[in-house]
């Protein structure tokens, strides 16, 4: 199961994040920002930029708007955490990108967010990414579809690319929800999907009980679709299934959440980051009772997804997350 070839990372909908913390607001309140940043994501880019935190070499695909296409290579060579690991590769087209803003209350622990709709698909920018990808994607590489799909209409196209980069030889991950992950997984071509509990209830159809047994259980259902199934539990940690097991991942020990923005983004890019074969000796202090390719890497991804919600991407190596988290993997 281990990740041997480059990882390109494919945005649709990438977005601006505008993130504004406050020590508390309320609705009607005028108050002056105590921090804000902002920096080209979507879930795709989040996943480039959690693999470049680990010393992970990726490239970033996708669509970006032409009208601040500048503006986007601009920031991303100026973030230093990415250290060159980031190859950037968009398809530049018409329009400009969407700007999301995430509003943090850190006096009382809470988070609002605000979405824009993006606009940037259309058959001709897909019909040019597509072109674009045949390019990037060659036998081995691992593509990961992530983030919010384009409307209805364009579904059928986003499909038709997913089957291009498969019959390239390329495993394809994909991250996102609703009928668009329907349909996706209706082709066979997905290798690894990451839904959270409530995408997985959709996915389904059914109700799913948030607990290690009846995640699996619901798992297990998917894997005549898809050979892996990593679901996201937020604070609860992570389940991972396969047909040669299934485990259950969770964080020891306590610190502030200071944002859980990009926390599901930065568990697959570590969930990635775990299955690649040139893992340091320290792997095996990342928790996992396990050995397993699956087991491990779920060890890495809880230790990566803490380290996002913990504010420690910012201003502390992978090293040091990888030395002072401390995550439980077992199996279940």
């Amino acid at each position: 199961m281990r990740v041997n070839g480059k990882i390109v990372t494919v945005g649709l909908c990438p977005s601006w994040d505008m993130v504004c913390r406050f020590e508390g607001i309320d609705w009607g309140e005028h108050k002056t920002v105590s921090s804000a940043s902002s920096r080209p994501a979507g879930k795709a880019l989040n996943i480039s930029q959690a693999l470049a935190w680990m010393g992970q070499k990726n490239i970033a695909a996708g669509l970006w708007g032409r009208d601040d296409f500048e503006q986007m290579l601009r920031a991303m060579s100026a973030f230093g955490g990415l250290r060159g690991l980031v190859k950037v590769k968009m398809t530049a087209v018409d329009g400009g990108t969407r700007r999301n803003v995430t509003v943090v209350d850190t006096a009382n622990d809470r988070e609002m967010h605000l979405r824009n709709r993006s606009e940037l698909a259309s058959r001709k920018a897909l019909r040019k990414l597509e072109a674009d990808l045949r390019a990037i994607v060659s036998k081995g590489s691992v593509c990961v579809f992530a983030g919010a799909m384009p409307e209805d209409e364009f579904v059928g196209d986003v499909v038709r690319i997913i089957k291009s980069c498969r019959e390239r030889g390329a495993k394809i991950v994909v991250d996102t929800y609703g009928d668009a992950l329907k349909r996706i997984l209706e082709t066979g071509a997905a290798w690894l999907i990451k839904p959270n509990v409530e995408e997985l209830r959709e996915l389904l159809g059914e109700q799913v009980t948030d607990s290690p047994a009846g995640l699996v259980g619901a798992g297990r259902k998917l894997l005549d679709k898809v050979e892996v199934v990593l679901i996201s539990r937020g604070k609860k940690g992570a389940v991972v299934v396969t047909k040669k097991g299934a485990w259950q991942g969770r964080c020891v020990g306590r610190s502030r959440v200071l944002s859980t923005v990009g926390c599901g983004d930065f568990l697959l890019a570590g969930f990635l980051k775990g299955l690649n074969p040139v893992r340091s000796k320290s792997s095996a202090s990342n928790g996992a009772k396990d050995k397993s390719d699956a087991g491990s890497a779920l060890g890495t991804a809880i230790k990566v997804a803490t380290a996002r919600a913990w504010g420690w991407t910012e201003g502390k190596s992978w090293s040091q997350a990888l030395r002072e988290i401390k995550a439980v993997v077992e199996r279940v």
